[in-house]
C-alpha cells in the first residue's frame, strides 16, 4: 500500500514539476522557479524512497495494483485537463466581454479582435484535448466496469 501511495505522489510531483516549468517559461516569475526547484527535490526524495523500499523488500512490488493506480492517474489527468479547458473558456469569455477586445461593425454586430484569445491559451486548449479524451475514456470505462 505504501508503494502505491508513493507512486501516486511521485506522479503528482512530476505533474506539478512540469506545470511549474511551463509557468516559469511563460511568466518568468521567481515563485515558479522556487516551486520548480522544490519539486525537483521532492521528486528525488520520493523516487529514492521507492527505490529503497523496493530494494529492501522486493515482494512489496507484487502488492501494487497497477490497474487501480493507472485508473487513479487517468482520473487525475482527465480532471486536470478538463479544469484547464474550463479555465481557458472562462478567460476567453471574460476577454470577449471587455470593450477593448471588440468593436461594433457597420451593421451593429460585435466583431472580436484577435486579442480575445492568446496563443498560449489556444495551445493549452488543443494540447489538452488528446489527454482529456484518452485518459477520460479509460477512466470512465473503468468506472462503469467497476460500478457494474
Amino acid at each position: 500500500m505504501i508503494i502505491t501511495i508513493l507512486l501516486i505522489a511521485l506522479f503528482l510531483s512530476f505533474f506539478i514539476h512540469i506545470l511549474s516549468l511551463i509557468n516559469f517559461i511563460t511568466k518568468k516569475s521567481n515563485t515558479a522557479i522556487k516551486v520548480f526547484v522544490s519539486t525537483t527535490l521532492t521528486n528525488v526524495m520520493i523516487a529514492g524512497a521507492c527505490i529503497v523500499i523496493l530494494i529492501s523488500n522486493p515482494a512489496v512490488m507484487n502488492e501494487v495494483d497497477v490497474i487501480k493506480v493507472t485508473w487513479i492517474l487517468s482520473g487525475i489527468i482527465m480532471f486536470v485537463a478538463f479544469i484547464l479547458q474550463i479555465r481557458v473558456f472562462i478567460k476567453i469569455y471574460q476577454r470577449a466581454q471587455d470593450p477593448e477586445n471588440y468593436h461594433l461593425s457597420y451593421f451593429g454586430k460585435k466583431v472580436l479582435h484577435s486579442t480575445v484569445i492568446s496563443k498560449i491559451d489556444l495551445m493549452a486548449f488543443f494540447g489538452t484535448i488528446p489527454f482529456l479524451l484518452i485518459a477520460g475514456a479509460y477512466f470512465i470505462a473503468k468506472l462503469i466496469n467497476y460500478l457494474r
